[in-house]
């Protein structure tokens, strides 16, 4: 079992930078990929970023640029940095842990509970 709990999020204007953190605890983190989803409101699921445990990483195209997703071993932890945020980046934001480095959510047995970011105009 993988517990992860997501923190971080908040309100920020356009173009602000928001850091989000994923602690995980449970199995051996060092050797999965841990990624990061969101949902906005009225839309699917959708893949972010992902990172695997020796270090290839993935991103959205719409985030390609503006987010770095990178881990700490050391604390269990994986964090999201993103910005230059725009309005539609609003969504709520899930960490999840595969041992996959994929991009399809159904892919990702373990989730955390979500974190809300709000981005205003």
């Amino acid at each position: 079992q993988v517990q992860l709990v997501e923190s971080g999020g908040g309100l920020v204007q356009a173009w602000e930078s928001l850091r989000l953190s994923c602690a995980a605890s449970g199995r051996a983190f060092r050797i999965v990929t841990m990624a990061w989803f969101r949902r906005a409101p009225g839309k699917e699921r959708e893949f972010v970023a992902a990172l695997s445990w020796y270090g290839f990483t993935n991103y959205s195209d719409s985030v390609k640029g503006r987010f770095t997703n990178t881990r700490d071993n050391d604390k269990n932890t994986v964090y999201l940095q993103m910005n230059s945020l725009k309005p539609e980046d609003k969504a709520v934001y899930y960490c999840a842990s595969s041992t996959y480095f994929l991009t399809d959510p159904s892919q990702y047995p373990y989730w955390g509970q979500g974190t809300q970011v709000t981005v205003s105009s």
